[in-house]
């Protein structure tokens, strides 16, 4: 799943080079405890299960464990992530860079990062000590044991970065970035009065260009969130910093959360498994015999996988391979591929279970189940979209030999598909339906995945098992430190008034409601762009959502709006990150492929449209 996107933003590190890693020795024990916390948190939140829907005799201690086992895995996750290069970063401009300057740019990205842990380590012990006073109300024990993992996975992630400096970092390189750094930070305090007295404007020149800068450096964007969110407290305000990490605590210890390790590792069951090629099998023999049959097959797998696995990378790996070949013998261009695939990979991401909607639902307040029924209906509609345009792209197919499968062979292929067709009506049915939560389904979800995998298709060894565990810890650790520093930098734009501010000045426009619409879709366009999906979220939501009610907007609605628009523009060259993870699961150049995606991503705009001017199609099955 991982591998993907190496090349884009570091999701991974091939496994022949881990060994080489800046702490690999180190961080053996720490990802064996991590795994252990994963398999933990499974654990539990199945027993819950059990015990409150069979026996019905619910276990009020579970949710509070499992809120100390997820933050310390998030934490170590996070740590892990750093150690293999599997933070969420831009390395786009980098890219442009000669090799001794991408070199010095790396190294001043490392140093920025160790900064923003060397200034928040105080302030994360502070705010332990604080917590220790506080008692957890069912396991009666401090809570300062739960929030320490903050402190602790700071205290690993500033060791990697150092170790890292020391091993892949000139000394020369170093001293200049320390020296810059600190006559940047010295610069800054002393012209702190002049800079408070500016108000607003510190906006654009901590939150909006010290962000800019630290993306741009290729510095990973939890990080450049946090750097952002830490110049701006500390040179324009007197707020103490420990606010940041109360902040941080907050964005990522909501119970609503457990669900995102959880359907990450779903995701890399059905790789290890096969569950998805075998319903990319199932719909190939179904549809594969029509003119556009497998761009039908490529747009409906895409559909059905990513109920399973709640990954964007997960289903273009899973997709691609499969039908790439029998669409090149059928004349598709491989331009052509990669475009359906992209945008096909956007239209699938508000298919349940999407981890992006339970972020959403999480930080906004609206309710999962409503947002999984709303989100297969909407993905309904752009599948529409890009199967009507790929038929009209397809009338030159050469169909050349090419049969109708017979009724014993779809039999044959229904029946192996069938175990892995039920996993993503069981999740969008339990938690639309509010017989389960959206936690309680991706346990449940795993179990089935798990015991499926081993009886039907093939099973898993222990070891892959332990490096899924593992790849788990790092990717959620990775996405819920986004989630952290997002949800403090959110917290401080508030702070200033300017949300209140922009909600004037959007309220008043003409237009109504449908102008806001269409300035939400440009503005979430431009940030999924740039920064993927999630980070929006955190930051623009606590901003736009009393916004959009404000003015009659129901919160499905808009949701699904934003999403939409956000995964557009994760695929929109030459910045979306998600069209250079499509072009190297397909092995097709960026340039390549650039001048074919532009018509698909236009009948996904007509959708979206489509979707923002009539609520129905958002609002009528919930």
């Amino acid at each position: 799943m991982s591998a993907a996107a190496d090349e884009v933003h570091d999701f991974a590190v091939p496994s022949e080079t881990l060994d080489a890693r800046p702490g690999s020795a180190i961080m053996r024990p720490v990802e064996a405890i991590a795994a252990t916390l994963l398999v933990l948190i499974i654990g539990m939140l199945l027993t819950g299960v059990v015990s409150r829907y069979v026996f019905a005799r619910p276990i009020f201690w579970i949710d509070e464990a499992s809120s100390i086992a997820f933050l310390w895995l998030a934490m170590l996750g996070s740590a892990i992530a750093i150690d293999r290069s599997e933070h969420l970063r831009l390395t786009l401009f980098l890219t442009t860079l000669s090799e001794r300057r991408r070199q010095f740019a790396e190294t001043l990205g490392i140093v920025l990062m160790a900064t923003f842990l060397i200034s928040l380590l105080p302030a994360a012990w502070e705010y332990v000590v604080g917590e220790m006073d506080i008692t957890s109300s069912a396991l009666n024990i401090p809570v300062g044991y739960r929030v320490s993992a903050i402190a602790v996975g700071m205290v690993l992630m500033l060791g990697l970065l150092v170790t890292q400096l020391l091993k892949s970092s000139s000394i020369a390189d170093v001293a200049i970035s320390i020296a810059l750094v600190l006559a940047v930070v010295g610069a800054l305090w002393f012209f702190s009065p002049a800079l408070t007295s500016l108000g607003n404007a510190n906006i654009l020149i901590f939150l909006v260009g010290g962000a800019a800068v630290c993306l741009a450096l290729g510095v990973p964007i939890a990080f450049c969130f946090g750097i952002a969110t830490l110049a701006f407290l500390t040179f324009t305000t007197t707020m103490p910093l420990v606010v940041v990490i109360g902040r941080m605590d907050e964005g990522m210890s909501s119970l609503v959360l457990l669900s995102v390790p959880v359907f990450v590792l779903l995701g890399c069951i059905l790789d290890a498994t096969g569950m998805g090629k075998a319903i990319v099998d199932f719909l190939a023999s179904l549809l594969g015999h029509v003119k556009a049959g497998m761009s039908y097959v490529l747009l409906g797998s895409l559909f059905l996988v990513s109920g399973i696995s709640g990954s964007k990378v997960s289903d273009m790996a899973t997709v691609a391979p499969a039908l790439f070949p029998e669409m090149k013998r059928r004349g598709y261009q491989p331009k052509e591929m990669i475009a359906l695939l992209a945008t096909g990979a956007a239209m699938a991401d508000t298919v349940p279970p999407s981890i992006v909607l339970i972020v959403l639902g999480s930080v906004a307040g609206v309710s999962i189940a409503a947002l999984f029924t709303s989100g297969f209906a909407i993905a309904i509609v752009l599948l529409i979209a890009l199967a009507v345009l790929a038929r009209i792209r397809a009338r030159h197919e050469d169909m050349t030999g090419v049969k109708r499968a017979s009724l014993a062979f779809v039999g044959k292929v229904a029946l192996v598909a069938t175990p892995a067709l039920i996993l993503p009506f069981l999740i969008r049915g339990a938690v639309s339906s509010g017989a389960a939560t959206a936690t309680e389904v991706s346990t449940i979800a795993v179990l089935y995945a798990f015991v499926i995998g081993i009886v039907i298709y093939g099973g898993i060894g222990l070891r892959k098992i332990y490096a899924m565990l593992v790849e788990t810890a790092a990717m959620s650790g990775a996405i819920l430190l986004i989630l952290g520093t997002a949800a403090a930098m959110a917290w401080a734009l508030t702070q200033t008034g300017f949300a209140f501010q922009l909600r004037d000045m959007l309220s008043t426009m003409p237009g109504g409601w449908f102008t806001f619409m269409l300035v939400s879709i440009g503005l979430f366009v431009l940030l999924g762009c740039v920064l993927e999906g999630l980070p929006a979220i955190v930051l623009l939501a606590p901003i736009m959502f009393p916004i959009s009610r404000a003015l009659g907007i129901h919160d499905v609605h808009y949701s699904m709006v934003i999403v939409t628009a956000m995964n557009i523009g994760l695929m929109a060259p030459p910045i979306g990150i998600g069209f250079y993870i499509a072009c190297k699961v397909g092995n097709v150049a960026p340039d390549e492929a650039m001048g074919a995606i532009w018509p698909y991503l236009g009948a996904l705009v007509l959708g979206l449209l489509a979707i923002a001017a009539v609520p129905w199609f958002s609002l009528a099955f919930i």
